[in-house]
């Protein structure tokens, strides 16, 4: 049985379908002697007859019928495949999974989606939320197919589109800053060592940069709360928790608003590069090539 190939299966399942060689062989574009070995051969490899010869053509045997049930199913199963498949590539059907952080999803992949599948309604998205190491990780283990984060020194092995950078600020409500004034802080090294700085979790690459910014600039934190998402560093900022760490497109609105203010820094926290990735070695699908079209046109 594992030398019976494909074809052969074709040329049965058109012979017991036509009960005729020699209409076989016209829809198949063989001629009708090969079409007879080939059945020659089946009988031989399966140890069975299937068809009875006649003068007004052939049918299939009881054994015959059993494989043309099984080989019948299967071609049609085929043809829905078929079928299926020039439909996704006429409508453009498709998925794409992308993994990046709840911050870069909402401020910048947002936009992007919006426009893009207006253009490509079948084209539908898997969207995973997590870090930069995280969103790396997924993509060589070819469980995201693109991710949109910030760039890294480890990254060589992957495509990397930059949509620009981002700058880190800390904010924080005009009467939380009067407060630690009355405390005492008026320095910039007294208000990060008496304040509470709000700074996303250890594990997120951006706090690894804020961390070392910090460090670099001798500034000394004492009290600190971890969150996992920036939205939630702005709203405890907005509420007067703390000074939070965030990123300053993000929040201009609420500083041009006068919900925050902007804690002015003798050196400025040096801004990020963020973009879109995929591996160099990945096989580019239909849909991703759209994508990938898209924003970088």
């Amino acid at each position: 049985m594992n030398d019976i190939n494909l074809q052969q299966y074709k040329v049965f399942f058109e012979v017991a379908r036509t009960g005729n060689f020699t209409k076989a062989a016209q829809k198949l574009f063989i001629s009708q002697p090969a079409v007879s070995k080939t059945i020659r051969n089946l009988e031989e490899e399966t140890g069975a007859v299937l068809f009875f010869r006649g003068s007004k053509g052939v049918s299939l045997t009881e054994e015959g019928k059993m494989l043309f049930a099984h080989v019948e199913q299967a071609f049609i199963e085929l043809e829905k495949g078929e079928e299926a498949l020039n439909q996704s590539v006429a409508l453009g059907i498709g998925t794409i999974r992308i993994s990046c952080s709840s911050t870069l999803c909402k401020y910048v992949l947002l936009p992007y989606l919006k426009d893009f599948i207006i253009d490509n309604p079948h084209i539908k998205f898997n969207i995973e939320c997590n870090s930069t190491t995280r969103s790396l990780s997924l993509l060589r283990d070819k469980k995201s197919d693109i991710g949109l984060i910030g760039r890294t020194a480890k990254q060589k092995d992957l495509n990397f589109y930059s949509l620009g950078n981002v700058h880190y600020i800390f904010i924080a409500t005009e009467s939380y800053l009067n407060n630690l004034k009355k405390r005492g802080a008026i320095t910039e090294k007294e208000i990060f060592a008496t304040g509470n700085i709000m700074l996303l979790d250890t594990e997120n690459v951006s706090r690894q940069h804020i961390d070392n910014y910090l460090s670099s600039n001798n500034l000394e934190v004492n009290s600190v709360l971890e969150v996992n998402n920036m939205d939630l560093l702005l709203d405890f900022a907005r509420i007067g928790m703390g000074i939070a760490c965030v990123i300053k497109e993000f929040a201009e609105d609420d500083i041009k608003n006068g919900k925050v203010q902007e804690l002015s820094l003798t050196v400025p926290i040096p801004p990020r590069e963020i973009g879109f990735a995929y591996c160099k070695n990945a096989v580019i699908s239909h849909s991703m090539e759209k994508f990938i079209n898209f924003y970088s046109a």
